[in-house]
């Protein structure tokens, strides 16, 4: 069993950067390629971004794109997502998520087996 601890939520003023940071453990971490998710109140959840155990594909929702960076050290087991230029609108509780590396659609919430408690982002005007 995966078992996903995020940390690096908080509140920021608009423009700002966060980094969150998810470490994973009681698995292989190299079986898996690691997502990143986020719900805010009286949303339903959505998907923020992806990569691949081999860190050679990364997906990325529209609105974050040149925003938002993932990336994933697999010696510390750990994936990051740098946050830039944030904006109210990204506020939401983040989740990581980590899913069988040969899944078709990053996307997909239901694609994902093991999940984080989430950590909450809180952009302020």
């Amino acid at each position: 069993q995966v078992h996903l601890v995020e940390l690096g939520g908080g509140l920021v003023q608009a423009g700002g950067s966060l980094r969150l940071s998810c470490a994973a453990s009681g698995g292989t971490f190299s079986s898996y390629g690691m997502g990143w998710f986020r719900q805010a109140p009286g949303k339903e959840r959505e998907f923020v971004a992806a990569i691949r155990w081999s860190r050679d594909s990364t997906y990325y929702r529209d609105s974050v794109k040149g925003r938002f960076t993932i990336s994933r050290d697999n010696a510390k087991n750990t994936v990051y997502l740098q946050m830039n230029s944030l904006k109210p609108e990204d506020t939401a509780v983040y989740y990581c998520a980590a899913a069988l590396d040969s899944i078709a659609d990053w996307s997909k919430d239901y694609e994902y087996r093991h999940w984080g408690q989430g950590t909450q982002v809180t952009v302020s005007t």
